[in-house]
């Protein structure tokens, strides 16, 4: 058995898609765990660009079975709408490959109307959140309400759960948020029936097809979505996302044990980034910044948004690594550095003349730090092209390492562009090595 969970050691946006397109191309299974259509993963493929929502991100491998976990809520207009686009290119998406777990909840209209009535409501206070229900929907599903995709197969029994739904939400939407929009049941329940006659074949037991598939000692790859710093428990609260993003929810979202996961495989872009409101200590507002953010091509995957971009947080980084327990460390956009004169590190933050040991939990505190940084040289070689660690501008290599030892953590893959092909692996990389060949790791 040989299995790894990818993980998002930043804000999100930090390059997971590309590496499980990488990384399955001698696995077996491939679970998401977490999230929602909140989430975007980018492909490119042989110069094609594939956007990815809800599928995870190894559907272009055609031998790979791909499963959507229980802990994802899941908007079947978008996954409808994802499956055809996919059909269009070519990419095999049979019930054979793809698996929806049966306890995975479905985001409806319902939830995409409370989730901008709230934004709306809270105007300059609002959290930034993308608008589509992603929160709204877990919420029913904390409260026990939530339509699962299992009971898409016994509709008879469904439809006053979700009569019983659409005139709470409407109230709500009315009464408490202020909001116009009201829905009509027929539009939710036209939706779930529909629903039921698309996917109905696709529904099964994914936690029963891991754990076949580990007991079988196949390759399983679990792909999370977002990042550690939007976690629900652990991230920069209240900017955050509705669920947990660290490497302990593939276990409750896919419903394995924790001895079925060997390696945390974390990754984070040479910068960082955020997208939407909250704190960002080493947040650039100059020429640095907006340079990076075009060269990087820093515009969210599901809402189009300019991403915020400062240096690499280092103190970040150390909570990422301990939250998670990651074994090593993937660099994405390595080569968006090159031409920079210098580049900066934050290694600590200091709030109200002490230096701290964390990050600290209140997002009020988090905005008043002071970053320390220190500093070192850039390269002005374009090193897209390179394809061997070694080949790497002695600078360049030098800030890795500064990073892996900011870290406390070794890094086995450096991501120098989009293409399957612009990546590079570290003398230390033996798990990921091995993990891409059909061999036993022991």
């Amino acid at each position: 058995m040989s299995s790894l969970c990818v993980i998002g050691a930043q804000w999100g946006d930090e390059g997971k898609g590309k590496l499980v397109d990488y990384l399955t191309s001698n696995a077996d299974v491939v679970a998401r765990f977490q999230g929602g259509n909140n989430a975007g993963h980018t492909l490119v493929v042989d110069g094609v660009t594939t956007k990815l929502h809800l599928v995870p991100s190894g559907i272009l491998r055609p031998n790979l079975k791909c499963c959507i976990g229980a802990g994802v809520v899941v908007n079947p207009v978008v996954l409808k709408q994802e499956l055809d686009g996919l059909s269009k290119v070519g990419v095999n998406i049979s019930n054979e490959r793809l698996i929806i777990d049966r306890d995975a909840h479905l985001i409806l209209r319902y939830h995409e109307l409370v989730d901008v009535a709230r934004e709306q409501k809270k105007g300059k206070n609002k959290i930034g959140t993308t608008g589509r229900g992603i929160g709204p929907a877990y919420e029913d599903r904390a409260s026990r309400s939530g339509v699962r995709f299992a009971e898409l197969f016994h509709l008879e029994s469904l439809e006053a759960k979700v009569r019983s739904n659409v005139e709470e939400k409407n109230l709500y939407l009315k009464h408490v948020l202020g909001s116009d929009e009201q829905l009509e049941f027929s539009e939710v329940w036209d939706v779930i029936t529909e629903s039921a006659r698309i996917f109905l074949p696709y529904i099964g037991n994914v936690s029963q097809v891991i754990d076949i598939a580990i007991r079988a000692d196949m390759r399983v790859v679990f792909e999370g979505a977002q990042g550690t710093l939007l976690d629900q428990v652990h991230g920069t609260l209240p900017f955050v996302t509705s669920s947990s993003t660290l490497s302990g929810a593939a276990l409750t979202g896919c419903g394995v044990g924790p001895k079925h996961i060997q390696h945390v495989l974390g990754v984070a872009k040479a910068y960082t980034t955020r997208v939407g409101e909250g704190p960002f200590p080493t947040e650039l507002h100059d020429q640095t910044g907006d340079a990076l953010r075009e060269k990087g091509k820093e515009f969210g995957t599901t809402t189009g948004r300019p991403r915020r971009c400062g240096w690499f947080d280092g103190l970040a980084i150390r909570r990422a690594v301990r939250l998670n327990g990651i074994d090593s460390l993937t660099i994405t956009k390595l080569d968006v550095l090159s031409g920079l004169e210098k580049l900066k590190i934050c290694i600590n933050y200091h709030f109200e003349g002490k230096k701290l040991d964390d990050v600290p939990s209140l997002s009020g505190e988090l905005e008043s730090v002071e970053p320390e940084y220190i500093e070192l040289p850039g390269w002005q070689d374009d090193i897209s092209g390179v394809r061997k660690w070694h080949h790497l501008p002695a600078e360049a290599r030098f800030y890795l390492s500064t990073l892996s030892e900011i870290a406390g953590c070794p890094i086995s893959v450096v991501s120098v562009g989009p293409e399957r092909e612009s990546t590079l692996f570290s003398s230390g990389a033996s798990f990921v090595k091995n993990f891409l060949v059909k061999t036993s790791i022991d």
